[in-house]
């Protein structure tokens, strides 16, 4: 009450900005909402591998800043990223709370209600972009999901397209975290050799070194391609992660790769 005294006795004026100004800012606030919203998804630390009531929070936010700018093709891109990210989540987890892969993930649990919501934002971002409102990192990372997101079935998923849209996010961002996830794409589409092939060439990347998901990503294509020594990289991811329920999942993985063929 004192503090709304004061702007009053002040005549403190509140000015929505400019559009120029909406723009200026707009990568800024994208940044801290998506960053809100990942360590919900994913926590970096702690004893649980999710912290729902965040997401929760940055999609609302989200829905918001998508209502006052409804004619911007990333913005909607955004809300349908969140949307279809945010519907994974009662399939995310098993009843002890250890993460699920999206390719084990039983798609019954998926919030129908969340992705036909995150698919309906992608058809106007989509619609937006033909009119030429510029396209950004959120809106491609949305059609990634999107094509995650419609077939009943992981086999039915469209890869190919995954790694077209990746191919258009790496000219604009350069991430090397988007070049990881890239090759996830890469070795469903090419084979798990040629992803074996750019992981190296990653693992040369100081950006990377303490990155727990680049031994993971190696472990995955290792077991893809038959190789035997996928254990070493689920050790490694595990030593390098700071979440409790991934360091036991993957010194789960890491344990049942070495016991010997009965």
């Amino acid at each position: 009450m004192r503090a709304k005294k004061t702007l009053r006795d002040k005549r403190v004026a509140f000015e929505l900005p400019s559009p120029e100004e909406i723009r200026e800012r707009l990568p800024g606030v994208l940044q801290v909402l998506y960053l809100i919203f990942n360590e919900g998804y994913a926590a970096s630390s702690g004893p649980q591998w999710m912290r729902p009531s965040l997401c929760e929070e940055a999609l609302r936010l989200a829905r918001v800043l998508a209502g006052v700018l409804a004619d911007l093709a990333e913005v909607q891109g955004f809300l349908a990223l969140l949307e279809l990210q945010t519907a994974r989540i009662p399939a995310r987890t098993t009843g002890d709370g250890d993460p699920v892969p999206i390719l084990d993930q039983d798609r019954r649990l998926w919030d129908r209600l969340l992705t036909g919501r995150g698919l309906e934002a992608m058809h106007r971002a989509e619609r937006l972009a033909a009119g030429g409102s510029p396209v950004g990192p959120y809106m491609l990372q949305a059609g990634i999901a999107a094509c995650h997101a419609r077939p009943r079935r992981p086999q039915d998923t469209d890869w190919t397209t995954i790694l077209g849209l990746y191919g258009v996010l790496r000219t604009v961002c350069l991430n090397p975290v988007v070049e990881l996830n890239r090759t996830v794409a890469v070795a469903m589409v090419n084979g798990p050799q040629a992803a074996l092939a750019e992981l190296d060439t990653l693992s040369g990347d100081p950006r990377l070194r303490a990155y727990c998901y680049l031994p993971a990503v190696r472990a995955h294509v290792l077991e893809q391609a038959g190789a035997h020594a996928a254990g070493r990289s689920w050790l490694l991811a595990a030593k390098l992660t700071r979440n409790e329920r991934e360091r036991q999942l993957y010194t789960r993985h890491a344990q049942e790769r070495s016991r010997p063929c009965q």
